[in-house]
Order: structure tokens, then C-alpha cells, then sequence
């Protein structure tokens, strides 16, 4: 019996590259490819795999908010994050997380555990961080999220107010809310951390 296996990723070459990968091994079957997370959620409407190999970084809906739509939906999806960041933070509701330049043996190593043998699979020095982003207060609203790329354009708290018609006050407050549910505490901590996640590119 294969593993069936669905990868979502914005990058098509490396989506390709990691189908090809896949693919030359005869029990895994890569059953679809999906370069955006609303493709992905369209298509497992249809078929549920084995596995979900994601990344984090992604437009519109980020790996981080496609964990929590698959854990809400399909609470017993197998999910494996793949990404080209270091890990920031660990965050409950995946099976396990490589980084991009993994080699294929151990990530055949990571889909057996994962899989088969129903255990997880974190790169080493994940594991030594213990810290943890929950997905129930870690996801940015709209507004947040314009605020976010206005901050990493380098706009003061007095511009992104004018620009978006609210006062002083209430662009402050929603900056100390971003800073909470992303847990960082200055402007670089929360682009490094926005960059990661996917808010901006």
C-alpha cells in the first residue's frame, strides 16, 4: 500500500523538484501538487491523503493558518511543515518539521515515522526549543495584518493613522495586540517573525 502524500508550497520549482523526489520511490505516491493553501483546501474536499507536506511562508492564507484550517477540518490529517526558515517557535498541530535543505534520505525517514509508525519528526535543533505559538491567538486579523506590512515599510504609528483613518490610540492599541499574539517585542522581532509566517514577502 503507498503513502499518499498532497504537497503545497508557492514555489514551483521547489514543489517540482520535491514531487520528482518523491516520486522515484515506489511505495509513496504524490497524488497532487498545490502552489496556494486555498488551492490545497479545494482539493482535499475531494481526496484525503496520508500526509500534507506544507510550508510555512505562503501568501493570503500562511502555513501557519492552513495548519489550523486542516486541524479544524481534518483533525487526523498527518501534516509535515517543510520550510526554508530556521525554526522561530514551535506550534502544536503538525507531525513534523524539516527545513528545505534537508537531504531526501531523512525526509523518508521523517514520512516512515510520521506515517507508518505514527510517531513525529522534528529537525534536531527544533527540538531543543520548547517555546510554543498556539494557533487560537496567533492569527492576525486583516487589520492586523495591514498594519504589519505598513510597519515593515516603515511607516510611524502617526502615518499608518492617517492612512487608515483611525486615531493614534487605536493603531497603538492594535500594535501591542500584534506584538502579544506573535510574541515579539519590537519592530525587528515582529518583521523577522511576520517574514516567517507568511504576512510579508
Amino acid at each position: 500500500m503507498k503513502i499518499d502524500i498532497i504537497l503545497v508550497d508557492d514555489h514551483d520549482l521547489f514543489l517540482e523538484g520535491l514531487a520528482g523526489t518523491l516520486s522515484k520511490h515506489d511505495h509513496i505516491q504524490v497524488s497532487a501538487l498545490y502552489n496556494t493553501a486555498e488551492a490545497a483546501l479545494q482539493g482535499l474536499k475531494s481526496h484525503t491523503p496520508d500526509l500534507v507536506i506544507t510550508d510555512v511562508s505562503m501568501p493570503k492564507i500562511n502555513g501557519l493558518e492552513f495548519v489550523k484550517l486542516l486541524n479544524e477540518a481534518y483533525p487526523h490529517l498527518k501534516i509535515l511543515v517543510i520550510s526554508m526558515f530556521q525554526q522561530i517557535q514551535s506550534f502544536k498541530g503538525i507531525k513534523g518539521y524539516l527545513l528545505k535543505e534537508t537531504k531526501s534520505d531523512e525526509l523518508l525517514t521523517a514520512i516512515d515515522k510520521i506515517v507508518v509508525q505514527n510517531e513525529t519528526y522534528f529537525y534536531k535543533a527544533y527540538a531543543q526549543d520548547t517555546k510554543e505559538l498556539e494557533f487560537n491567538t496567533a492569527i492576525l486579523t486583516p487589520r492586523e495584518k495591514t498594519i504589519v506590512d505598513l510597519i515593515a515599510k516603515e511607516h510611524t504609528t502617526d502615518d499608518i493613522a492617517k492612512a487608515l483613518f483611525l486615531s493614534r490610540y487605536t493603531i497603538e492599541t492594535h500594535k501591542k495586540n500584534i506584538y502579544l499574539k506573535l510574541q515579539v517585542n519590537n519592530a525587528a522581532g515582529l518583521i523577522k517573525k511576520a517574514v516567517y509566517l507568511g504576512y510579508i514577502h
